[in-house]
């Protein structure tokens, strides 16, 4: 019997490091699949497999695709798609990265690494709660798990994964009552506004206001240090769909109108993973990809 990776349910932990790993040049990819196969995956490890590497198993997974790259007026959305994407999750940064490490081998290259962090219980370092409209309890294993796909797929998730970088600078020199309609809720008390303008961020991703609901669990953090800082956003869903439905509206791409956060944030890589569901022993079931 199969179920879902552990820590894609997990509460976000105090602290995580982000790999991102291309296939080597000249790598076989079922010495990669092989050494995948190894990991045991706890609460404190999740494993996605991108389309490159699936593609090279041939292999192919009903959903998995590309991430898009995507410009809008602008702005714009690069794609950094990898092979292979993990997280590892702790509280000591230094046990986050051995164990990073570890997952290295000659079939990988290292293409991205961020080490992360909780800030102020859950806030985004803009000061502003993150993740405020996340499914909780059983809705939350609805909308982030696979089910009724079959042996293989029941129990595996789909992840998007992006790095943010904020210009800190540039929204702390708003006046507060600006800041909280570009986001379009107050900071001090999370409370939606009533008047928040078209362009906030709760009006571009208000995820009810889909067709259908563009719902998804979101496991964001912040990362970075003094010289350059931002937000690794994390959505899981039994589908991608719902993200880039609500990324596609953040462009501008839906009616024009781009989303007020873009003002001072902007997206630097992005990534579309297979979760793969795991057996009773916590290592990947990876039957689909011929493992």
């Amino acid at each position: 019997m199969s179920k879902s990776q552990p820590g894609i349910l997990a509460p976000v932990p105090s602290a995580a490091c982000f790999v991102t790993l291309g296939l080597a040049p000249g790598a076989d990819p079922r010495e990669a699949l092989r050494r995948l196969a190894e990991a045991r995956c706890d609460d404190e490890l999740v494993l996605g497999l991108g389309d490159p590497l699936v593609r090279a198993l041939g292999a192919s997974i009903p959903g998995l695709r590309g991430f898009p790259a995507l410009s809008g007026p602008a702005v714009a959305v690069p794609s950094t798609q990898g092979a292979v994407w993990a997280v590892i999750r702790g509280a000591d940064h230094g046990a986050l990265v051995h164990r990073a490490r570890g997952l290295l081998g000659d079939a990988f290259r290292l293409d991205e690494d961020v080490l992360s962090f909780k800030f102020a219980g859950g806030r985004d370092l803009s000061g502003y709660e993150d993740g405020t409209e996340n499914p909780k309890g059983e809705r939350a294993g609805e909308v982030a798990i696979v089910a009724g796909a079959g042996a293989g797929l029941d129990g595996g998730s789909f992840v998007a994964a992006q790095r943010w970088v904020h210009d800190l600078g540039r929204f702390e020199r708003l006046p507060q009552e600006a800041r909280d309609r570009v986001i379009g809720r107050r900071r001090e008390d999370n409370e939606e506004l009533a008047d928040a303008p078209a362009s906030a961020h709760v009006k571009r991703s208000a995820q009810e206001s889909f067709t259908p609901e563009a719902f998804m669990l979101r496991r964001s953090m912040p990362w970075g240090t003094v010289g350059e800082h931002g937000l690794y956003f994390v959505a899981y869903g039994a589908t991608l769909d719902p993200f880039e439905r609500v990324l596609t509206r953040m462009m501008g791409l839906e009616d024009g109108i781009v989303d007020a956060l873009m003002g001072f944030a902007r997206p630097v890589s992005g990534g579309y993973y297979w979760c793969p569901p795991v057996k009773e022993d916590g290592r990947l079931e990876l039957r689909a990809v011929g493992g």
